[in-house]
Formats: C-alpha cells, structure tokens, sequence
C-alpha cells in the first residue's frame, strides 16, 4: 500500500464517530403511544365517573306513602246503644181515644204519642189538663179527657192525720207524675225525680225512701209523709 493511501486511512479511522441522539430525547421529541393510551383510558374513567355521579345525583320522586286506610272500630253493644234507647215503656190510655188500652212505645216517647198510638182524641173531645210533651213512664195510667182514676183498692192503713184527713195516701209504687204532682210542694220536676228514682231503684220500699230523692228535704218529707204509702 502505498504511503499516502495509508495516511488517508489512518486518518479516517482516527476520525471520531458522529454523535447519537440519546433514548431520552428521542421520547420527547417523539410520544410514546402506550402514554397516549393511559391518557385517554384516564379519560374515559374520569368521563364515566362523571356520568355516574351525576346519574345518582339526579332528584327522584320519593316513596309514596300509602294513604291509611279509615277503619271504623265495631262498637260495643254498650256504648251503641243506650239504655234508654233499647228499651220501651208499657202505658195504658185510658178515656176519649178511639182505641183505649195498653200501648208500647220506645222509651223516652211524649204522651202525645201515646195518644197518637190509642188512635188519637175522638172528634170533639179534648186532651184536658194533661202534659202532651212529658215523658212517659213506663206502667202509667194516661186518662184523656177524664178525671184520673183513683187508686187500686186495697188494704190502706188510716193515715196518721186521723179519719178526717182527706183522700186516701198516695202508693208511690204505682202512682203516676200527674198523681205526684198534685201533692202539696211536688211540681212536674220533682214529681218526675220521685219516678225516675223509683224506676231506678226497683220502687220504694219505705215512706222513708223519699227523703233521698234530690230535692225533697225534712220539712218537705214531714209534709208528704202522711199522704203517701208503700
């Protein structure tokens, strides 16, 4: 070889090698396509996260609450019926009626009703002194335009004014309101209390019994004593 091609030789292989671009650069100057991938599955992620919060976020219609059902609660056979509405009284209508006799009639009826029930007052007569808008009292004598009957016969001891008193005593088991009434200090009001406690308590069973009936104080009683039996 001749001594000038050897230089140009050795001055090639002396020569240093060209510089190479580092890995690092390379990466930056061109992205990975793996980055760009976790950049858009991040993306849908936060995209899906997003949808789903805003899905659970959205208002809905609460539960409807059933409307509660009005029951009605079974009445008990006493609270449904009072005593004075289930039972009835027994009268006897006596005198100008075209049907005279015994009527039943529910409890707390008027006399006028029960005049109504004997066929009502006969043409031209008249009902007279008596109440048409008092109760009735079960077992009474209700006389239309009649004087009221005397009391039932029977073994009356002498009252303790002595053979001059006048009438017989008064039984206060069977005598009726308007009977009451025309004791001295008894008006329709405490006539219908002597009644009513007799119906209550099952009758007198002594004169005494009056003095508990409201109203009929000791001097009232030492009045009504002598006009009345048991």
């Amino acid at each position: 070889m001749r001594p000038d091609a050897r230089d140009r030789l050795h001055a090639v292989s002396d020569r240093p090698p060209p510089p190479q671009t580092p890995p690092s650069a390379r990466i930056r100057a061109t992205p990975d396509r793996s980055n760009i991938r976790v950049l858009v599955v991040i993306g849908v992620i936060a995209a899906a996260v997003a949808a789903g919060y805003l899905w659970l976020a959205r208002p809905r219609p609460g539960p409807v609450a059933p409307l509660p059902s009005a029951t009605v609660a079974p009445a008990s056979p006493t609270a449904s019926l009072s005593p004075a509405a289930a039972s009835s009284v027994v009268v006897h209508v006596l005198g100008k009626v075209k049907r005279p006799g015994v009527v039943t009639l529910p409890s707390g009826s008027r006399v006028a009703e029960a005049i109504k029930a004997a066929g009502g007052v006969r043409p031209g007569a008249q009902t007279g002194p008596l109440n048409l808008a008092r109760k009735l009292v079960d077992g009474e004598q209700i006389p239309v335009g009649v004087a009221r009957p005397s009391p039932a016969p029977g073994p009356v001891p002498s009252p303790p004014g002595g053979p001059g008193a006048p009438g017989a005593p008064l039984d206060l088991n069977t005598a009726t309101v308007d009977q009451l009434d025309d004791l001295p200090g008894v008006g329709p009001v405490l006539a219908q209390r002597i009644v009513d406690f007799r119906t209550q308590h099952g009758g007198f069973r002594s004169v005494e019994q009056l003095q508990d009936v409201s109203g009929i104080g000791a001097r009232r009683f030492a009045d009504l004593k002598p006009m009345v039996r048991v």
